[in-house]
């Protein structure tokens, strides 16, 4: 199976020890430019880990991990969204009583321009600067379907439109990477299918390229153009969703039984 010439994300065996616990081992895997990847595995496989090494939160033991060419190990995790990645979280992670606007904002100032001082000294440029952020978080908000929330405190909002307001602040940033954590869990049927129209038109339209973890295969499946799959740390297969859902070993991760088994059982009864 052939890897992408000039991979936007280059995963290099990497490897995450948490005291005598083996977290990732040796994972290594590409993202090509432009694609929805999806990271799938069961619970304790490995992919939040990986996530976290990927946003500079954990340390990795032993690999590397290039983003545009360019090794993200020693950068620290503030300059992640300097470079270009934008991530939502499993768990719900803004700030709950500022209003919706203010929170993507906050997005963009990740990529804001202006220094620490000149933003003390509220100079001429800080000004222009919001106005221009202000700008983006307005379009985002009309990209999501936000403006009749954009006043309101986060926190005050269905879990639904929360989830909407997350990804909008990593939008705001203006990544070529978005990072999204399970970003259908607690949603409802519509509000899935929504999800699914709106990662498909992010890397479409916005052009950006999406790494995406989510235990809801279907989701997965119709979104994703590349699959990696892990399981207990290790990455056990790879490729487009036809050829995941067939191979054995995920089949076996997932149902826990050698596909085999299931199968004679399925044949027997």
């Amino acid at each position: 199976m052939g890897e992408p010439a000039n991979p936007l994300l280059s995963v290099r065996g990497v490897t995450v020890r948490f005291g005598g616990i083996v977290a990732l081992d040796g994972v290594s895997f590409d993202v090509a430019r432009g694609q929805v990847c999806g990271l799938i595995g069961p619970n304790g496989a490995g992919k939040t880990t990986l996530f976290n090494c990927l946003s500079r939160l954990y340390n990795y033991q032993a690999g590397d991990i290039l983003f545009e060419g360019q090794s993200i190990t020693a950068l620290p995790t503030h300059q992640i969204a300097q470079l270009g990645m934008g991530r939502t979280f499993q768990n719900l992670a803004m700030f709950q009583r500022l209003p919706v606007r203010d929170n993507i904002m906050i997005g963009a100032h990740s990529r804001s321009s202006s220094g620490f001082v000149a933003s003390a000294l509220r100079l001429p440029s800080v000004s222009a600067e919001e106005a221009r952020l202000r700008r983006r978080a307005d379009e985002i908000m009309a990209y999501l379907g936000l403006e009749s929330v954009a006043d309101r405190p986060a926190g005050s909002l269905p879990f639904g439109t929360q989830k909407r307001v997350e990804m909008g602040r990593a939008l705001a940033a203006d990544p070529k990477l978005l990072l999204l954590d399970e970003p259908a869990a607690g949603l409802n049927h519509e509000e899935l299918a929504e999800l699914g129209r709106l990662i498909t038109d992010v890397r479409n339209r916005m052009g950006i390229t999406v790494l995406l973890v989510e235990h809801h295969m279907s989701l997965v499946m119709s979104v994703s153009d590349h699959i990696v799959a892990l399981n207990f740390g290790r990455k056990i297969a790879e490729g487009n969703p036809a050829h995941i859902q067939q191979h054995p070993d995920v089949i076996e991760a997932y149902l826990g039984a050698p596909a085999t088994e299931k199968h004679a059982e399925a044949q027997h009864g």
